[in-house]
């Protein structure tokens, strides 16, 4: 923890090496248990993180070449060596400390990762003579406690070009496939693995059974990381790192917001004061709702601001979405410190900031350093922030948020309430915002909810809203030929929202949204909808 009077005298230096770090309780609390999953680049290294907290075992991501003196401090009860888009043999391959393999930890490389393990032992790797991409049919030959419970054939995810040839005097195989007759691998005397295919995606049939194998059986781990008992870990380290002193909460209404709200209420009571800033950028009745909610159902001390005027000036020209999101966290900050002048004695902002953020926003300074997107809760902030910043969700995964509200005791509306992006409708108008698009956006997607919920759709979408593209196209309405604006349609499901499908939605719902948004909404005469998957597309379009 930062010293907290260091940060009230203005010491810009150590608040904003708090903001990048965040309130990093969660990996203080449970290296007993915990797994590191080490990034290689891999597209679906988060999922790794996400299967292995399936089995109750705290798990978090970090960069692929971490020194082995931070593995040591983080004791870690087991290592995983993630998937990557390189050959380990080419010229500038990511390559972990070569000190990683003498730890006597319990390691799992996976794809590229048990190339590394198995190169790094003598072993050779080489271009497959079949590059593997997709299902296929996995044969177990050897017995052995990452196996147990596997059948003798299964099927597996592979995506490789690159295959382990030959496994030296080191290594034993343990499966096999028609073209990769090396496919999982355990070595005679180190507790090191290797898997040549993918169980952290779905389309690896036993996939969470290995993890679970190889994180309890093989790692030793017992699944003591639960959301009930971290409630009460999280409320006790609040409890003590806040005292007397009072928490602003930065409140969305969505369901992130609203869990942080919820344990610092149950943790500190009184001492907790919400702001609500109108930016101009909600969505339909969004601020009715809000005040509704938090004053007749929380009873919470909520703070209303009306900016909404401030963010559309600053906005005003603006059509980089980088930009956008840097302006809208520099105003909101602005915002925020104008507000608590009239909350007396705060010192903490608290924010919904998720794991999720933290990864694609490069800000852990352990974590993978690729910045896919600066995120409003963790890349927009300035650096003279002006409070401590508590971040309580800030290694949790959504759908680990979402048990957290319902241990709260939080309503299922609001507990299973789509996302919403700090940044709001400005990253839904593609290009400059102007009021006439936000008009038009906040109808078509009212209309795109509402829908969702009559056709019993909503809840089997993760996320849902609509887009306006930065162009018009020509409509014929009536006897007259239109130019007009067009809508996207976007509808994912997930598990984690690192990863999403588009939803495959029922083609008469599909029409009857289309149909009310051209009819309804003025300006509009044209929908479209999205069918890209993430990766590579991210979820939302800026």
């Amino acid at each position: 923890m930062t010293d907290r009077a260091a940060t009230r005298s203005g010491d810009s230096k150590t608040t904003n090496q708090q903001t990048q770090s965040g309130y990093r309780g969660l990996i203080d609390t449970h290296n007993e248990e915990l797994v590191i999953v080490l990034d290689f680049g891999s597209q679906t290294a988060q999922l790794i993180a996400r299967r292995v907290r399936e089995q109750n075992v705290f798990c978090q991501l970090v960069r692929h070449d971490l020194s082995v003196q931070r593995i040591r401090e983080l004791n870690p009860k087991a290592l995983i060596l993630s998937g990557g888009p390189a050959s380990v043999y080419g010229p500038g391959a990511p390559q972990p400390d070569p000190a990683l393999f003498d730890l006597d930890i319990p390691i799992l490389g996976i794809c590229y990762g048990m190339q590394v393990a198995c190169r790094s032992q003598g072993s050779n790797v080489i271009p497959g003579k079949s590059r593997e991409f997709g299902r296929t049919k996995l044969e177990v030959i050897a017995d052995d406690p990452l196996l147990v419970d596997l059948p003798v054939e299964s099927t597996v995810w592979m995506s490789h070009g690159d295959q382990v040839e030959d496994l030296s005097e080191h290594f034993r195989p343990l499966a096999r496939t028609d073209t990769c007759p090396i496919a999982a691998v355990k070595h005679h005397i180190r507790p090191i693995y290797g898997l040549q295919f993918h169980p952290e995606v779905t389309h690896t049939e036993f996939g969470g059974l290995l993890l679970s194998n190889f994180v309890k059986k093989v790692a030793g781990c017992h699944g003591t990381w639960k959301i009930s008992s971290l409630i009460e870990r999280e409320i006790n380290m609040l409890q003590q790192r806040v005292g007397d002193d009072q928490v602003i909460c930065g409140l969305s209404g969505g369901v992130d917001s609203s869990v942080v709200a919820a344990l610092l209420s149950k943790a500190i009571g009184k001492q907790v004061s919400c702001i609500f800033v109108d930016n101009g950028l909600l969505r339909k009745g969004e601020r009715e709702e809000v005040e509704r909610r938090f004053t007749e159902h929380f009873k919470t001390d909520l703070h209303v601001v009306d900016a909404r005027e401030r963010f559309l000036s600053e906005l005003a020209g603006v059509d980089d979405p980088q930009k956008k999101r840097k302006i809208i966290g520099r105003v909101f900050i602005e915002v925020f410190r104008e507000e608590a002048r009239s909350i007396p004695n705060a010192h903490y902002l608290a924010q919904g900031t998720l794991y999720p953020d933290v990864i694609e926003s490069g800000s852990n300074p352990d974590g993978p350093a690729a910045t896919i997107k600066a995120h409003h809760n963790v890349g927009g902030l300035p650096e003279e922030l002006g409070f401590e910043l508590i971040e309580p969700l800030r290694e949790l995964f959504k759908d680990e948020v979402r048990a957290m509200g319902h241990e709260l005791g939080l309503p299922d509306d609001l507990v299973w309430r789509h996302p919403f992006p700090g940044p709001g409708l400005a990253v839904r108008c593609l290009g400059e915002i102007t009021q006439h698009q936000l008009d038009v956006l906040r109808e078509a997607d009212a209309i795109l909810i509402e829908e969702l919920h009559k056709a019993g759709l909503y809840r089997q979408i993760q996320q849902a809203f609509a887009v306006i593209l930065p162009l018009k196209t020509v409509g014929v309405m009536g006897d007259d030929r239109t130019y007009e604006d067009v809508v996207a349609i976007r509808a994912v499901t997930t598990n984690d929202f690192m990863t999403a499908d588009w939803f495959q939605m029922p083609h008469e719902v599909l029409g009857h949204i289309s149909t009310r948004i051209t009819n309804s909404v003025r300006g509009v005469n044209r929908v479209v909808y999205d069918i890209s998957s993430k990766p590579p597309s991210t979820i939302e379009w800026e």
